[in-house]
C-alpha cells in the first residue's frame, strides 16, 4: 500500500553567500502492506515529518520514488486525497466557526460521498468515537481531546485505505487517550485500513503497533517487530529505554 524507494529530500537553506543544502531524509526504502499498523518513530529533526509530507503529496522528493495506494503523491496529489485520510495532532482540518457537525457536511461534499453512505459512516464513527453531546458546538469551543476525535472523525468519512496519524493522541488525557487507541485499533482490524502512525508516545506504539520502523538523520535505523525492537538493547526493560539508546546509537539495530 505504502512503497518508498530510495527516497531522498534535500533543502537549501541560508541566504546567498551562506547557503547549504540540508538533507532531511536520505536514501529511504521500506514498504507498507495493506492492513499493516506501522509506528515510524524519531527523534525531533530525524526526518518524520519530510517523509509524511512526502507520502502525503505536500513535498516532492528530491530522488527516488513513491508510490501510497498505487499513485504518485506529489503527482496525483488530488486523486490521492481520496485514497487516504490524514490526522495531524497538532493542526486541524476542521472549520473553526462551524459547528462540527457542518464540517463533516462541507467534507462530504469535498469528497463527493453519497448522502446515505456518508449518514451510516457518520452514526457509526459518532456512536464509536463519543461525539453525540458536541456535535453541534464549533470547533473553537471543542477540547482538545473532541477535537481530535472530530478529527479522526473527518479523515475517515470518506472510507480511505490509507490512514497516517501524526501525534494522534498528543495533549489528550488518560481517558480520551484510552478510547482513541481501543477506536484505532478496531478501525485497523475490522476494517483492514493501513495506517502509519508518527508519535512521540510510545504507549501508542505498545499498544497499537505490530512493526516498527525508526528513523534517524534521514536513514532508516530500524525496521521490525516490537520484540525485536526490545532484542537490540536486550539489559533494558522498558520501550522508552530502548528507544532512548537507538537514538544515541548505543544499540545494534536490524535495519
Amino acid at each position: 500500500m505504502i512503497e518508498v524507494q530510495e527516497v531522498g529530500r534535500s533543502f537549501t537553506v541560508g541566504r546567498r553567500r551562506d547557503r547549504r543544502t540540508v538533507h532531511a531524509v536520505r536514501d529511504l526504502s521500506f514498504t507498507v502492506g495493506a492492513g499493516e499498523f506501522v509506528g515510524y518513530l524519531g527523534p525531533n529533526g530525524a526526518g518524520k515529518s519530510t517523509t509524511i509530507k512526502m507520502l502525503t503529496g505536500i513535498l516532492a522528493p528530491t530522488t527516488g520514488r513513491i508510490e501510497v495506494a498505487g499513485l504518485d503523491p506529489s503527482r496525483r496529489r488530488t486523486a490521492l486525497a481520496r485514497r487516504i485520510g490524514v490526522v495531524f495532532g497538532q493542526r486541524t482540518t476542521l472549520w473553526w466557526d462551524l459547528p462540527l457537525r457542518d464540517s463533516f457536511e462541507l467534507i462530504r461534499h469535498l469528497y463527493k460521498v453519497d448522502r446515505v453512505v456518508f449518514r451510516e459512516r457518520l452514526e457509526e464513527l459518532s456512536s464509536l468515537l463519543g461525539l453525540g453531546d458536541f456535535m453541534a458546538t464549533p470547533v473553537r469551543q471543542l477540547s482538545l481531546g473532541q477535537r481530535m476525535r472530530g478529527d479522526v472523525t473527518a479523515a475517515l468519512l470518506h472510507d480511505p485505505a490509507v490512514l497516517v496519524l501524526d501525534e494522534p493522541t498528543i495533549g489528550l488525557d488518560v481517558v480520551s487517550k484510552a478510547a482513541m487507541r481501543e477506536f484505532l485499533s478496531r478501525r485497523n482490524a475490522e476494517h483492514g485500513t493501513t495506517v502509519l502512525l508518527t508519535t512521540h508516545d510510545l504507549g501508542d506504539i505498545e499498544r497499537l503497533c505490530r512493526r516498527v520502523m525508526l528513523i534517524d538523520h534521514g536513514h532508516l535505523a530500524f525496521d521490525g517487530t516490537l520484540d525485536d525492537l526490545r532484542a537490540t538493547v536486550p539489559e533494558e526493560k522498558s520501550i522508552e529505554d530502548v528507544v532512548a539508546r537507538l537514538y544515541t546509537g548505543q544499540a545494534t539495530t536490524g535495519a
